[in-house]
């Protein structure tokens, strides 16, 4: 079996399949969805569990969504565990309903789910796997980093024994999306993002400059409600809606893939090219949610906000063609 994992450990030892354990940070929503079902459909992968923020939708909801989400992939048994209601400085937090309709999932509206979440808290249950496997855990996070945020508060030593750290965030260079300034997940915890950016951990940063290279048209939307796929129906009856919005809002005839390129930079971190940078994220005036990066094209003549910090990984380029197709792959396997 080809290993859809390049730069990894996993493959096959001794006839056993070896698994890369990654936890997914979560607010789903129509495309988290989609990268989540991606990732059940990946037996190189071994999900320890889902942790869910507000984002998309309430954290509530997504908790509720994230353990449908399970029981439609046929894995009910794996953890999902409810992280912060609201972002580090309190208040209500921003929810983009009118993205991913009232229940998140395109308004769908599925029944409860059988299973219940964990009684742990996400930041508590990020600590403890990082804990129990250091060195081989890796997070993929789809959403605001409050969850994240929490475990390095909890835990000085969490960014030295996380693996990896995938963040969807931020706009590198390119406009947001939520205004010019900010991208949605930076701009629903900009404290959060910047205390997660400067820790010292491994993290690859996939901007939304990135992402929204990467769309399924009309026809390929079309493509996936015919095929044989797995969740094929499920995920075309979830686009429906938020197709429309992309109509409305950018124009465009069809969806950004923002979720699924995330997570094919935590499987296929080939299919991307990459600068290093300290980035730092604005959490006041009017461009809260701006990330910033420094290139290291200058030689500063004294300290300023970005001095000091470890170097991220930013995502600069992307494989079109490639990328999509290994999405719709995936979103198509029986």
């Amino acid at each position: 079996m080809e290993s859809v994992i390049s730069n990894s450990h996993s493959g096959v030892v001794d006839g056993v399949l070896k698994q890369e354990k990654i936890i997914i940070d979560t607010d789903p929503g129509i495309d988290d969805s989609m990268a989540i079902l991606m990732a059940f459909q990946t037996p190189e992968l071994e999900i320890l569990g889902l942790t869910t923020i507000f984002g998309n939708v309430s954290t509530e909801d997504a908790t509720r969504n994230a353990l449908l989400l399970c029981e439609i992939a046929g894995r009910p048994g794996v953890p999902v565990v409810e992280g912060s209601h609201e972002p580090l400085k309190g208040g209500k937090p921003r929810v983009a309903d009118f993205v991913h309709g009232s229940d998140g999932l395109g308004n769908v509206f599925l029944s409860p789910p059988k299973e219940k979440k964990n009684k742990k808290s996400a930041s508590e249950f990020l600590v403890n796997k990082v804990s129990e496997f250091p060195g081989e855990v890796s997070i993929l996070a789809l959403g605001p980093l409050t969850n994240l945020a929490l475990a390095i508060k909890r835990d000085s030593s969490f960014a030295s024994k996380v693996k990896k750290v995938v963040v969807l965030g931020g706009a590198f260079f390119a406009l947001g999306n939520v205004n010019p300034a900010a991208e949605a997940n930076m701009y629903g915890d900009p404290e959060a993002a910047d205390i997660v950016f400067t820790c010292g951990a491994n993290i690859v940063v996939v901007g939304i400059n990135i992402t929204t290279q990467v769309q399924l048209t009309d026809a390929d939307l079309s493509e996936l409600r015919d095929s044989r796929g797995r969740h094929a129906q499920f995920i075309s009856d979830s686009c429906k809606f938020y197709r429309d919005w992309h109509v409305k809002s950018d124009g465009v005839y069809g969806i950004f893939l923002h979720d699924p390129v995330s997570f094919m930079a935590l499987v296929r971190p080939d299919l991307f090219t990459y600068k290093k940078g300290v980035v730092r994220v604005e959490t006041q005036g009017i461009c809260v949610g701006h990330t910033l990066m420094d290139q290291g094209l200058k030689k500063w003549n004294a300290n300023n906000a970005w001095s000091g910090y470890s170097p991220v990984t930013i995502a600069w380029t992307v494989n079109v063609d490639d990328v999509l197709t290994y999405i719709k792959k995936l979103l198509m396997k029986a």
